[in-house]
């Protein structure tokens, strides 16, 4: 082993606070000159991914993207006390509004958070603010925070709550190619929390990452009970060998809205013969992998093929026919649905 003399160490360390000294923190001395340098960052992106944000802090849409910030002592960002949704734009609606609105309204009560403006209020925000964005196909992202204030625990004392939503320029289609998952050891949240769709979702993050670290697209998560949950942001859904369609219990995960859809929509599936049944269940993990057919569902998925599970296939590991046949009914629904009821037009000017 090498021996390290006391001159050597002490020349280390005296290198170490060198160059820590060297170091200079520049100091903003204005807002003009602050705003300067993050109009200098935003002017080399070619194409801007956040077109238009709102903020009740504000009090209006911003279309400057060096402007969309949420303050600091925000109990959303140091205590993680919000809740979100997100709505699809597509083709110039956006697809179940009102679905993902309740659901939103349910979080925050859940998560003891009011809202600044009654629902009709956030509804018109929501469309208005896609009009001002101008996109035709992305998503509608919103929070309610229990709002900017203070660094306390308690939200007791802030001002009021807080509003945020902002529409992300994104590019999907419907997915058609089959992806690999795993089974996560990352502990699920409790019933209480996953079904509450807030902004802590650390677990949903390092389940992603353990999934491709192990070169999978996504994992699964299993209950303590042995039953199937959910995915990190994703529902799942199983076709059995006698093409019954099972979706799992949400009585410990999140309700999915498009997943609900699609059980609103498969039944013209058993119409047709080619699914036998529709129903929720408990499934364990060896009845789910040695399903048919097996599926993520999801808003901008909206049902992705899984092939795969531990390395071990989903039927004959292709992509399914059923699973196909219900990916084609949810994104004719998002491109072609009911106008009012499940696709609401937004009112776009020149």
């Amino acid at each position: 082993m090498a021996s390290h003399s006391p001159s050597s160490e002490k020349k280390s360390d005296t290198l170490e606070v060198g160059d820590v000294n060297d170091f200079k923190v520049h100091v903003f001395k204005s807002s003009s000159e602050l705003l300067e340098k993050l109009h200098d960052k935003w002017s080399q992106v070619e194409k801007k991914p956040y077109p238009a944000m709102f903020s009740s802090t504000y009090g209006g849409i911003i279309l400057d993207p060096a402007l969309m910030v949420i303050p600091i002592d925000d109990h959303m960002v140091h205590r993680g006390h919000g809740v979100f949704d997100t709505a699809v734009i597509l083709n110039g609606f956006i697809y179940e509004l009102d679905v993902h609105l309740n659901r939103f309204l349910r979080s925050s009560s859940n998560a003891k958070i009011s809202s600044p403006f009654p629902r009709s209020t956030l509804r018109t925000i929501l469309v208005q603010l896609a009009a001002a964005s101008q996109i035709k196909k992305g998503s509608l992202r919103y929070w309610l925070s229990a709002g900017p204030g203070n660094f306390l625990l308690s939200p007791t004392d802030l001002p009021t709550p807080a509003f945020y939503a902002v529409v992300i320029d994104e590019d999907f289609s419907q997915c058609k190619e089959g992806v690999k998952v795993i089974t996560s050891t990352i502990p699920m949240k409790s019933p209480e929390f996953a079904t509450m769709k807030n902004v802590n979702y650390l677990p949903n993050v390092l389940a992603k990452l353990e999934a491709e670290e192990k070169g999978a697209n996504a994992s699964i998560w299993v209950d303590e009970e042995g039953y199937i949950a959910e995915g990190p942001n994703v529902n799942v859904a199983f076709i059995t060998h006698d093409k019954e369609l099972i979706v799992p219990f949400f009585d410990k995960i999140l309700s999915g809205c498009t997943v609900l859809r699609m059980l609103e929509l498969a039944p013209k599936l058993v119409e047709q013969g080619r699914l036998k049944a529709i129903r929720t269940a408990n499934l364990t993990v060896e009845e789910a992998k040695n399903s048919a057919e097996m599926m993520y569902v999801g808003s901008t998925l909206p049902v992705l093929p899984i092939i795969a599970w531990d390395e071990q296939p989903i039927g004959d590991g292709k992509v399914g026919e059923l699973t196909m046949a219900l990916s084609d009914l949810v994104w004719e629904d998002m491109t072609a649905g009911p106008v009012g009821t499940q696709r609401t037009a937004v009112p776009y000017t020149e």
